[in-house]
Parts: structure tokens; sequence; C-alpha cells
């Protein structure tokens, strides 16, 4: 079976966790989480960077530091994974749902504005699979109703908006460090930012708001720290960030130019101001294709290619269908959104994954299309 998505541990990752072990250092403190926090930071071309558990604490802490609270409203794209909306639940706002462009597959910016009200205070707009947002008109649009900006970058590590890294362009950026992220320490989120006064409030609500002496607690903090030896893994990933970037382009660019002579086959979308680092590499299914989305992923399953479905649009959770003025309002069309979730679906993605792996996959495909 050639997995869908799996870590690339290549380099000093063993070494520096047996560091950690040999020296006692396993928890939250330790020499790795700083050396990582300000190698990632640099890496985003950003001043500071706070690492915490995992990207849905990163989201929840992010929203926390700029004073997201009970009543507010915060847009997010409908188009998501639900930590996204998750997170502004967490802070007790509420979510605003904007349906995406079928261009970039991002929320799309023309939305926005009719969104807008006067308990909105923050767009979270997400870079999906990889592709930046239009991020010139979501700041137009957050400059001219005093928002702040949340850019949920999980799955954009080193992805560029008209040579800006994502994370950089809004006020705060959040990542993910999952398994199956581009960069990875398993389970871990980051922040970065350039504002002063927001890494410090981050750094503070991410242990408990403990202040001096101990034990005295002026804020509601949590408890979102990252360990030390979860940092050391970074760090080593961080040695080898633009091999591991490169690789995930290089595999779309391999994919593409398999996949172009085949009907019913939609590649994924790159825009002249982006550089797109293909998180995963997501197809549409058309009909032109003559298999369904579902019976193709099934079909690949038994010849040995792993694939998973799209994100199920936030309208359809059935969590959000229940009546809590916390929750989205689900109501309202998201004719992109259900068209993505209906016909998208991504394939074979490890920045380890070979050439011969991504033409088995398209051989595959090929196959089931002419109905073997």
């Amino acid at each position: 079976m050639i997995p869908v998505c799996e870590p690339t541990l290549k380099g000093n990752e063993l070494k520096y966790v047996e560091d950690c072990i040999k020296t006692n250092w396993i928890s939250s403190a330790g020499k790795y989480i700083k050396l990582f926090e300000e190698k990632f930071s640099e890496f985003c071309s950003t001043k500071y960077g706070i690492a915490c558990s995992n990207g849905t604490t990163a989201l929840h802490l992010a929203l926390e530091s700029i004073g997201i609270k009970k009543g507010d409203e915060v847009i997010i794209p409908d188009f998501t994974m639900i930590a996204t909306a998750n997170a502004v639940i967490y802070s007790q706002a509420r979510p605003i749902l904007i349906d995406s462009e079928d261009k970039t597959w991002n929320m799309d910016p023309k939305l926005i504005e009719e969104k807008i009200t006067d308990k909105t205070k923050a767009i979270m707009p997400m870079h999906t699979y990889g592709h930046p947002c239009d991020m010139d008109k979501i700041k137009n649009i957050a400059e001219k109703h005093d928002l702040k900006i949340v850019e949920d970058a999980a799955e954009s590590h080193g992805a560029l908006y008209k040579e800006k890294k994502t994370g950089s362009i809004g006020d705060i950026g959040c990542f993910s460090f999952y398994g199956n992220k581009i960069i990875t320490t398993g389970e871990g989120g980051m922040i970065v930012t350039d504002d002063e006064k927001i890494a410090e409030k981050a750094r503070l609500l991410r242990n408990h708001a403990f202040t001096k002496p101990r034990f005295i607690h002026n804020e509601l903090g949590f408890n979102y720290r990252m360990t030390n030896i979860q940092a050391a893994i970074g760090l080593a990933q961080m040695e080898n960030a633009d091999q591991l970037v490169e690789s995930r382009i290089n595999n779309a660019r391999l994919y593409n130019e398999l996949l172009k002579e085949v009907e019913g086959i939609t590649t994924p979308p790159e825009e002249d101001w982006a550089k797109n680092v293909y998180w995963m590499y997501g197809v549409l299914v058309e009909k032109e294709f003559g298999v369904k989305k579902e019976e193709l992923m099934e079909k690949l399953k038994e010849k040995g290619i792993d694939t998973r479905s799209f994100f199920y649009p936030m309208h359809l959770q059935p969590i959000f269908q229940e009546d809590d003025e916390r929750f989205p309002d689900t109501k309202g069309n998201y004719p992109v959104s259900d068209m993505l979730y209906e016909k998208g679906l991504y394939l074979p993605s490890s920045s380890s994954l070979t050439e011969e792996q991504i033409k088995e996959a398209v051989e595959k495909i090929v196959e089931i299309k002419n109905g073997k």
C-alpha cells in the first residue's frame, strides 16, 4: 500500500531526541523549544515564534491573544477542517462561514463583506492544501473594517503569496506539525507574528498564565506547551525544510504531467502570484472520468493506492445543525464548497514519495478509467 502521506524523518531527528532523553529534558523546557521557535520564525520571515501543542491550540491561542471573546464573530472558510471552526468556538465566539472560489479552492474574498457585522472582529483565511489565499483582497477588507487577520497556515509551510511566506502576511499566523504535514513534530503547532504584544500574550497564555511569584494567576491560561522532544524533531526538520517543501512541489509537477491527458481529472490550482507547496496533491474527479470519487477511491485502495476525501464542509457538519448560538449559521448556499467535497480527493503526497510510486498511482487511475 502506498500511503496517502507519511512523515519524512531523514535528518538529525533521532540524534536530537536521544539528546533530550540522555539529558532528561523531555518536557516543556529545554534548549530545543527556543531553537525550534527561532528557526521556524526565521523560515517564515517573522520576528517571533511561539511553539504549542498542536495546530488547533495554535489557532485558539492566536484568537485569545488578539482578544477574541464571547459574542464576537470570526469569518472563516466553509471549506476547511473542523479545527478552524472549533478554535473560534473555544474562544466563545461564533464562526461565520464563507464559500470558496473555484480558482484557488480558498475563501472567496468577494463574499466576505456581506457577512461583516458590528460583532465581527477577525478574518481567519485558510491556505487550502498549500495554496495561498488572495491576501491583498483580504487585507484591504480587514483594514477597511478594522479587523484582525489570523492566518490558518496549517497546511502551507513554505508557500508564497507574492514572495511573502504564508503566516507572515496577517497579524498572526498558525501552523500545524501533525505527522502528515510538510514539517512535522508528530503533534505540535506554532504561532508566528511580528507583533511583540501578541507574542508576549501568547507565551503567557500558553503556560497557564503563570506570573511571578509563581502560582499567582491573573488571567485564564491554557496548557498548550510543546515538549522538548517534539521541538527536537522540529529542529531536525528545519534543517531540511527547503528540501521537504521542494519534494512536494516536484511530486506535484510529475503528477500534473502524467495526469494532463487523463480526461475527467482536474489537477490542483496554482495562480501566477502564488507558490503552491501541495501539502496534499488534490484532484477533482469530473463526470467525464466515468467513475465517481467514492468508487475511484475504493478501487484505488484495492490496487494498493491510499487516498483521502476532501474536507466535509462546515455547513454540513452534523454537530453544527444543533441549535446553539456558538455554532455557525449553516443556512444558505455554498456551491463551491459542496462541489469540492463531492469531487475532491487527494493522492499519495509524502515528501519521500518516489517517482515510481507516483507513476504507479497514475497508472492505476488510468486502469480504473479504462474499466480494468
